[in-house]
């Protein structure tokens, strides 16, 4: 009987060292519903949480807490009752943690929880489901018990569904295990899946993009990718600028304090990141809190200048990394990507120029002349034959930006409240807007880096900037295209809108710097123009400026990976 078949019926787990490790049993439930899923999770170490997952976790809090024993099959006792069991099989290559057994004497059968209801299909579940509840069997047979048949309990319908194990599953289920190893092992990833449902609403949507490689690859000109929502869209920056300020964790919250007296706090859940500026302090407890929840910190200078970030053990993907690497020395790969990032910068900058210009006379747009050599300044820089002569082009296209620039800014009639710019300097800035824009682009630059360090890429290791101790160089060539549409343009509105006014700075020594109150001031604006939502430009759907960078960030890892043969910059009209 099957029922009866001992461990050693089964052939030995092919292709599989001791040093392997062991093939979890929901991977192989992953593999039989999405290869792709299977793959992201198991071996690029990918996971997202969604409504379905939290509601899953749960409705498994009861079956998580470890309660009776799973006795010896030898031992033949009469009620057996154990929960969260921890099983594993060097032979079969997987291991699983089974909710619950239960049985008699050495007759057990597992018992799997589900969120959901029963479907109402021919053999009572599906397939992914009954796969891995046969694993769950299996291993009970590799440890000497009788185990023909498993139940899945579907929690939402409070039914039972007996799942029988027989030759045909059996069979479907070993060669699902050897299915996952073999596509780990070609250290390829498996093709998303095509106009299928299961997309919506697997939680890893925003990290596989199925739609939008489909479209990306030209073969459905037709398809409209599905809108993309992130998991936790209010979490929200917390700031912390006062030199006297200290953050703790009191509970589910970060409290910062200024003298030992409370000046805020913000719940764990609503925080994406902390920023840290001067002297500002956290304590232990909350900033291992912060890396168990995947918060990273990042430490700026007193002036805004981005020092670090702290992510914990940091993101898995070592895949991603290697990819980068090799491609950083491809000197036609790297040329591509920094042909595409500067060609887009400049279209912004010309974008940004012609929405902007302030009406002065009969001058009521940009002089036509100053539009068509900024997109002849587009063209030579995607058609640039070396790096060298990139960096001329987008040089001569800056300063011809930057000669401009002034006619964006809102002119008063009090001369006093006028902010003045002739041209760009920097290190340091020497009059506001440029203390305005020098903020602005450190700002960019650790949100870049943030959203690059996040997806499994190293912000350290660029194509078009060139590697130096300490700065970001992927981070500067992914801010590139954004610089007139984020940052620029949040300075324009600050100016023009008089949120921002000439006492907040400060002037010493030559330079020009923002204080506290300006600082908070422009931070609130940063915020608002990274919430803002657009529609993007390739892929039509709305979507607000924080997400595009992290959808960009991960377009250039399937770029890196050799799933779509061009990186498609964000270029707007």
């Amino acid at each position: 009987m099957i029922g009866q078949t001992q461990a050693d019926s089964h052939p030995p787990f092919p292709g599989r060292s001791s040093d392997v490790p062991l093939v979890p049993a929901r991977m192989v439930n992953e593999y039989v519903y999405c290869p792709r899923l299977a793959y992201l999770e198991w071996v690029q170490g990918e996971f997202a949480h969604n409504e379905y997952t939290v509601d899953g976790q749960i409705k498994h809090g009861r079956v998580d807490q470890k309660q009776g024993r799973l006795p010896e099959p030898e031992e033949q006792v009469e009620h057996i009752h154990a929960r969260s069991v921890d099983l594993a099989s060097d032979q079969l290559g997987v291991i699983a943690r089974i909710d619950l057994v239960e049985g008699a004497e050495d007759h057990v059968h597992p018992v799997d929880y589900k969120r959901g209801k029963r479907p109402h299909v021919a053999q009572g579940a599906y397939l992914p489901e009954r796969v891995q509840l046969c694993i769950q069997g299996l291993l009970l047979r590799e440890h000497g018990y009788r185990c023909d048949a498993g139940i899945l309990y579907f929690v939402a319908s409070k039914e039972r569904v007996r799942v029988p194990f027989d030759p045909d599953l059996v069979q479907t289920t070993l060669q699902a295990i050897q299915g996952l190893r073999e596509a780990a092992n070609s250290g390829k990833i498996p093709p998303p899946l095509e106009n299928s449902p299961k997309c919506s609403k697997c939680s890893l949507i925003g990290i596989c993009l199925p739609d939008e490689l489909r479209f990306l690859r030209g073969n459905e000109p037709d398809l409209q990718p599905r809108p993309i929502f992130p998991a936790m869209d209010s979490a929200l920056p917390l700031y912390v600028q006062s030199p006297a300020s200290y953050v703790r964790k009191e509970g589910e919250r970060l409290v910062v304090q200024e003298n030992n007296e409370t000046v805020a706090e913000a719940r764990l859940g609503d925080v994406s990141q902390v920023v840290l500026f001067g002297a500002a302090g956290m304590s232990t407890p909350a900033l291992h809190e912060c890396f168990r929840r995947e918060i990273p910190v990042t430490y700026l200078s007193y002036g805004g200048w981005f020092l670090g970030h702290s992510v914990g053990t940091g993101h898995r993907n070592v895949e991603t990394r290697t990819h980068q690497y090799r491609t950083s020395f491809d000197s036609e790969k790297c040329l591509q990507l920094a042909r595409g990032w500067i060609a887009a910068k400049i279209a912004n900058c010309r974008t940004l120029l012609r929405r902007n210009w302030r009406v002065e006379k009969d001058d009521s747009s940009p002089p036509a002349e100053l539009m068509a050599l900024m997109k002849a300044d587009t063209r030579a820089a995607a058609g640039a034959t070396s790096l060298e002569s990139l960096l001329g082009v987008e040089g001569a296209a800056a300063s011809r930006y930057f000669q401009h620039f002034g006619r964006m800014l809102k002119a008063e009639e009090d001369a006093r409240m006028t902010f003045d710019f002739h041209k760009r300097n920097r290190r340091p800035p020497r009059d506001p807007v440029n203390a305005l824009l020098s903020f602005a682009y450190a700002m960019l630059v650790r949100e870049w880096t943030m959203a690059l360090s996040a997806v499994g890429l190293d912000p350290y290791r660029g194509f078009y900037h060139q590697p130096r101790y300490g700065r970001p160089a992927l981070a500067l060539d992914m801010m590139e295209p954004f610089r007139p549409l984020i940052a620029d343009s949040t300075v324009i509105t600050a100016i023009n809108n008089g949120e921002i006014q000439p006492k907040d700075f400060i002037h010493a020594a030559g330079s020009c710097a923002l204080a506290p109150s300006g600082r908070k001031k422009f931070i609130v604006g940063f915020e608002r123009r990274l919430a803002h939502e657009i529609t993007h430009p390739v892929f039509k759907y709305k979507v607000s400026y924080r997400r595009v960078l992290e959808v960009q960030a991960r377009l250039l890892v399937r770029y890196l990976a050799g799933e779509i043969s061009y990186y498609p910059n964000f270029v707007t009209r």
